[in-house]
C-alpha cells in the first residue's frame, strides 16, 4: 500500500506477538481515510493466523497473462539495453520489470508477453531460444560467475521479494574491488551494521544505522528470513535522514549466532540488503503511450549517451508506460546536466522528466551499544488475543 513505517516495536513471546507500527502515507501525511484504515485492518486480521512458507512469506503473484523471466549476471554499462534489444528481436513485449544492480552484479524480474497476441509465451522451443540468447548477453566476455535465466515457477513471490532471493543466491554480498565498480566508494554513506551477543537471554542482537528510505524494513526482514533467522524483539526509529533498527534474533533452530564467520556473513548480507535498493544516481521518469520496442529504444538512447542504469522499474497499465530509471555516468559519477538536457530534447521534455538527485549522504554513522531496548523488553508478557488498535490522535 506504499505506507511508510516511521517507528515500530516488535515483540513475541510464548507463541504470541504484539507489533506496533507508526505509519504515514507516501507523501508524509497521517492516514485519516476511514476506508483505507478499515482495509488495513481487514487485511492484517485476515492474515493474523496465516503461517506461510519461507519462500512465500511476503505475497503470491501467479499470472497467466504474462511470462515471468528471472535474470542474473555481471553488471556492465549498456546491459539492460542489450537485454531489451534481444527481447524485441524475439517479438517479446516487456509489460513490467524491475532491475537491480549491486556489487558488480545485476538481477531482474521481467514480465513479457508476445508482442502480437499480448498473451504469455508458453511454447517450449521459443522459451529455450529466449533463454539461450539472453544467457549469451548476460555472460559477456569476462563473467567470473555463471549468468542465469530462468522462468519464475507458479505461485512465485512478488518481484522485489524475488530480487532479494536472486541476488542473495548470487552472493552479491561479497565485496569486490572498488575499481571494478567504478567511481569512488563513499564509506560515510554505507550502512553501519553490528552483531552482538545477548548471552543472558540466548539472543543475537543486530543493530543497523543507515540512510532512511521507503521499504528499508521490508528489505532487511526479507534477508533475515532468507537466512533463516527469526526476529523475536525489535524496534525501528527514523529521523529526517537516518534510520536506526535493532533486532533480537535466533536461527530457526532456536540458537543464536555462535561463530565469527556467520557473524561476518550476517553483517555482509544485511549491508547488501540495505544497499540494493538505495537510490543511486539521478532519477528519471518516463511517461508516454506504449508501443512495441519502446523500452529497447529508450535504453539504447541512454547507452549511446554514456548513461549507466543502476536501477529501474518498468510498468505498463492500459496502454500507458510509467518507467523510472536511476542513472549515473559509466564511471558511477553524477551525470552531466548537459547530457540530460540533450536526452530530453531527443525523447521529449513532456515524456522524460528529471525527478531528483538522491545521492545525498546521511549523517556519519555512530557506534551503537547493545541495550537500547533492555528497559522493558524482557518483562513477562501475556498476549491473549491479536488485535489491531487504531489511533486517531
Amino acid at each position: 500500500m506504499n505506507l511508510i513505517i516511521t517507528k515500530a516495536y516488535i515483540s513475541c513471546d510464548a507463541g504470541w506477538f504484539m507489533d506496533v507500527f507508526n505509519v504515514i502515507d507516501y507523501d508524509g501525511n497521517k492516514i485519516r481515510d476511514k476506508e483505507v484504515i478499515d482495509y488495513i485492518q481487514r487485511r492484517l486480521e485476515s492474515n493474523a493466523s496465516f503461517s506461510p512458507s519461507l519462500r512465500e512469506s511476503v505475497g503470491v503473484m501467479p499470472s497467466e497473462e504474462h511470462t515471468s523471466i528471472e535474470l542474473s549476471g555481471t553488471d556492465r554499462p549498456g546491459l539492460l539495453s542489450e537485454v531489451c534489444a534481444v527481447l524485441t528481436d524475439l517479438h517479446c513485449s516487456v509489460v513490467n520489470a524491475e532491475i537491480w544492480t549491486h556489487n558488480a552484479r545485476a538481477a531482474a524480474v521481467v514480465h513479457v508477453t508476445d508482442d502480437s497476441t499480448g498473451c504469455a509465451i508458453k511454447d517450449p522451443k521459443r522459451l529455450s531460444t529466449i533463454k539461450e540468447l539472453l544467457c549469451n548477453v548476460l555472460r559477456g566476455d569476462d563473467d567470473l560467475k555463471t549468468a542465469n535465466m530462468t522462468l519464475s515457477p507458479p505461485g512465485v513471490t512478488n518481484r522485489q521479494r524475488r530480487l532479494h532471493q536472486i541476488m542473495f543466491a548470487d552472493r552479491d554480498y561479497e565485496r569486490v574491488e572498488v575499481d571494478r565498480l567504478g567511481g569512488i566508494e563513499n564509506k560515510k554513506s554505507r550502512p553501519h551494521v553490528t552483531v552482538l551477543d545477548c548471552s543472558q537471554k540466548d539472543y543475537t542482537v543486530i543493530t543497523m544505522r543507515s540512510k532512511d528510505r521507503p521499504k528499508l524494513l521490508f528489505d532487511i526482514i526479507c534477508t533475515l528470513t532468507d537466512m533463516q533467522y527469526v526476529v523475536f524483539h525489535g524496534m525501528v526509529d527514523t529521523g529526517r535522514m537516518e534510520a536506526y533498527q535493532e533486532f533480537y534474533i535466533r536461527h530457526v533452530d532456536g540458537l543464536p549466532i555462535s561463530s565469527e564467520a556467520e557473524r561476518e556473513r550476517v553483517v555482509q548480507c544485511l549491508e547488501a540488503a540495505i544497499e540494493r535498493r538505495a537510490c543511486e544516481g539521478l532519477e528519471l521518469e518516463l511517461c508516454t503511450e506504449d508501443r512495441v520496442g519502446l523500452l529497447s529504444d529508450i535504453t539504447r538512447i541512454f547507452r549511446e549517451n554514456s548513461l549507466c542504469i543502476k536501477r529501474a522499474e518498468i510498468s505498463t497499465k492500459v496502454g500507458q508506460v510509467k518507467d523510472t530509471f536511476y542513472v549515473t555516468d559509466v564511471t558511477g559519477n553524477p551525470v552531466d546536466p548537459k547530457i540530460i538536457d540533450a536526452l530530453r530534447r531527443q525523447i521529449g521534455h513532456s515524456v522524460l522528466k528529471v525527478k531528483h538527485n538522491s545521492s545525498i549522504s546521511p549523517k556519519q554513522p555512530q557506534e551503537t551499544t547493545m541495550g537500547f531496548l533492555f528497559g522493558n523488553l524482557f518483562k513477562a508478557r501475556n498476549f491473549q488475543s491479536f488485535k489491531l488498535v487504531r489511533s486517531y490522535s
